[in-house]
């Protein structure tokens, strides 16, 4: 056997695990049908538990994600039984997965799923809302719910006023066992 062999057999075994990581993630970052985004939406029914905005130290929080309407409709309320309990209702629309965000702050913003999501990162662009002067208003303006696992999420939403991105939300939550 030649002395650079284990070196050959090292720099293939590496190939082949960086052929088999690229797979993956191609597999993952595959755009994802509204009807297959809804379908993990409804995967999340139950309790969830967290974090809000950091990870380790941030204030506790509570989501709980129920289907509801027949079927049609993925309820998630977040902060439930509090006086800031806000609601957000998913559910397609003419093949397109929608939402409604009924929001402590007095408005309903309304946001579609951007066709270039994934399994694994579903994001959500402003669509109109009632309630709110898009010009001037503070409101939610775009959102992503990321599977980090199966039992766990890391949820983002922007606020924007106006056009502007003032500030971002973040919870990091595990499904309660």
């Amino acid at each position: 056997m030649s002395k650079h062999m284990p070196k050959v057999i090292i720099a293939l075994v590496l190939m082949g695990l960086a052929a088999a990581t690229m797979a993956f993630a191609e597999e993952s970052a595959k755009p994802v049908t509204a009807q297959e985004a809804f379908a993990i939406l409804k995967g999340l029914a139950g309790e969830w538990q967290g974090k809000a905005m950091d990870k380790e130290n941030g204030p506790a929080i509570a989501v709980t994600y129920r289907i509801t309407a027949n079927n049609s409709v993925v309820l998630e309320t977040l902060f439930p039984g509090s006086d800031h309990e806000m609601l957000t209702l998913y559910h397609l629309d003419n093949g397109k997965l929608v939402l409604t965000h009924y929001c402590a702050m007095g408005n309903q913003p309304r946001m579609e799923l951007n066709p270039a999501s994934s399994a694994d990162r579903l994001v959500f662009n402003f669509a109109g809302g009632s309630n709110l002067d898009v010009g001037k208003d503070m409101h939610m303006h775009q959102g992503r719910i990321c599977l980090v696992a199966p039992d766990r999420l890391e949820n983002e939403w922007d606020t924007f006023r106006g056009s502007e991105k003032i500030d971002t939300k973040k919870f990091f939550l595990s499904r309660k066992k």
